[in-house]
């Protein structure tokens, strides 16, 4: 199929494009990499008035490290973000989970952000977000506010984004002390979307797990760090059953079950053994 008509605006200041979101509100729709919304056009799942291409403002094509938070711009894209030599230092989850991300080539044009707004619950960098406590700032015309992670990330392909803004940037905490990180994939293919994905990130005082590809959205839980063998299985049982797993084309409830229960462990594990 092709994409219904619209216009396309490829505007030359951050504030014109914010002026057109705001002018235009839902009739619009933001273009950086679209690696995820020109398949969606294609499909007419949406049909925007206009496409706001952002892809080329330098202003937001900045990977900066700000008041001990590494900030990723919306025109940065996955490949950059991975060739950045010092990732494995600032937010090594990020070099874990980054070759999962799709394809080589969708890399190279898919953004950090891009992916994050669109919020499918078997992304990777969307549960990566979560796991590490990030955020997201949201920019309109009218000004800028910043919101977690937990709670920009609502359900399906649904965020906390308001139609008159776009993601301007994401915020993950830099590496500290002594902590532990590790990430695991479930996937018919490498490179498709996870049947289930695992983050770990384990500390002194506690243990991290965020589960996606389960939940409509990416979904965390978090233990005392001392848990024994047998309480943790416990805890992990019952977080798989918390999860809500359905059949569908992919995987059956009960694999995915089986799945948060086996590869959750082994990704704690292995988080574990990272911190030494």
């Amino acid at each position: 199929m092709k994409p219904a008509r619209f216009d396309y605006l490829r505007p030359e200041t951050l504030d014109e494009g914010l002026a057109a979101l705001g002018e235009l509100g839902g009739d619009a729709r933001v273009l950086a990499g679209g690696q995820s919304l020109l398949p969606m056009l294609n499909m007419r799942l949406v049909q925007p008035k206009l496409l706001v291409d952002i892809g080329r403002l330098a202003v937001l094509a900045e990977l900066q490290v700000v008041d001990g938070r590494l900030v990723v711009g919306a025109a940065v894209t996955q490949a950059e973000l991975a060739s950045r030599p010092t990732l494995a230092a600032e937010v090594p989850l990020l070099v874990a989970a980054l070759p999962w991300v799709g394809h080589y080539q969708t890399r190279n044009r898919g953004t950090i952000c891009g992916s994050i707004a669109h919020a499918d619950p078997s992304a990777e960098l969307p549960l990566c977000l979560l796991a590490l406590g990030g955020d997201v700032v949201l920019r309109s015309a009218n000004g800028r506010r910043i919101v977690s992670a937990d709670d920009f990330l609502l359900g399906v392909l649904s965020t906390d984004k308001r139609d008159d803004e776009l993601v301007e940037a994401v915020r993950f905490p830099l590496h500290r002390g002594s902590v532990g990180f590790a990430f695991r994939e479930v996937a018919q293919r490498h490179g498709d979307f996870a049947i289930v994905a695992g983050a770990a990130i384990v500390t002194p005082a506690h243990i991290r797990l965020a589960i996606g590809g389960v939940a409509g959205r990416p979904m965390l839980r978090e233990w005392p760090s001392d848990l024994d063998d047998d309480r943790l299985d416990d805890a992990l049982n019952a977080f798989a059953w918390e999860l809500g797993a359905v059949d569908d084309l992919h995987a059956s409830a009960r694999y995915r079950r089986e799945l948060v229960r086996r590869m959750g462990r082994r990704t704690i594990e292995e988080a574990r053994q990272c911190r030494g």
